[in-house]
């Protein structure tokens, strides 16, 4: 049986394959386990502004969830989680994002996708990273998996420059009130054409953050950076 009931759109030119198949044959005889699925996330990296954001170097929050089961149980991350079958990626990050923070209706940009096969112990998990911006003051509130849910400030600087294609940033997240500070240490490495650079994200060193979670953080904020200086 078909994954979808509508096919208008995927019958091409109309002919059958090799095989002899109808689109119709063949998505009946067509077996979605025939090679190992991986899973697929959402994570969402919210940056806040007290005023409007106007230049990099403003004061910035960022919003992180306690994860309070496995893996990294008790770590912080961004607030995300698994797509639904029938979910586009917008929609999966929207509900992960209202459902363990209840945050909602904050514009979302796509902005990267992460496929370390080892980067879950459960199964191969692939995610994607997206950006929100808000500017003003949003009460957020722990729910679904999150053991809670809190406003970091930020602070990130470079601290080693072997070259304009080689840079260590260091990140720490910090709230005061409640005691928490967590950071990553993340390598970052460009190649590729210049019109089609290539960056490649290595987390050296994590305290207190997620999985990669310290990669996603730091690559959202320098894609910002980018976005202000322009």
């Amino acid at each position: 049986m078909a994954y979808l009931e509508e096919l208008d759109g995927f019958y091409g030119t109309g002919e059958k394959n090799k095989a002899g198949q109808t689109l119709e044959e063949f998505l009946g005889s067509y077996n979605p386990k025939k090679y190992d699925c991986p899973s697929n996330t959402t994570d969402i990296v919210v940056v806040r502004c007290e005023k409007r954001l106007q230049a990099w170097g403003q004061p910035l929050k960022i919003l992180l969830v306690k994860r309070a089961n496995h893996p990294s149980i008790g770590f912080w991350a961004a607030p995300g989680g698994f797509v639904e079958l029938r979910e586009d990626l917008y929609e999966g990050a929207a509900r992960e994002l209202f459902e363990e923070t209840g945050v909602e209706g904050l514009p979302l940009e796509q902005l990267c996708t992460w496929g370390d096969y080892k980067r879950d112990p459960r199964w191969r998990v692939i995610t994607t990273s997206f950006l929100a911006l808000v500017e003003g003051d949003v009460f957020v509130k722990a729910g679904d998996d999150a053991a809670d849910a809190l406003w970091m400030d930020v602070d990130l600087h470079l601290c080693e420059e072997n070259s304009e294609n080689r840079e260590v940033w260091e990140l720490r997240l910090e709230n005061k009130e409640h005691s928490v500070s967590v950071g990553a240490r993340v390598l970052v490495t460009r190649s590729g054409h210049r019109l089609l650079p290539q960056e490649k994200y290595r987390l050296l060193k994590s305290d207190g953050l997620a999985v990669d979670h310290g990669c996603l953080i730091v690559q959202a904020l320098l894609y910002l950076k980018r976005k202000l200086q322009e």
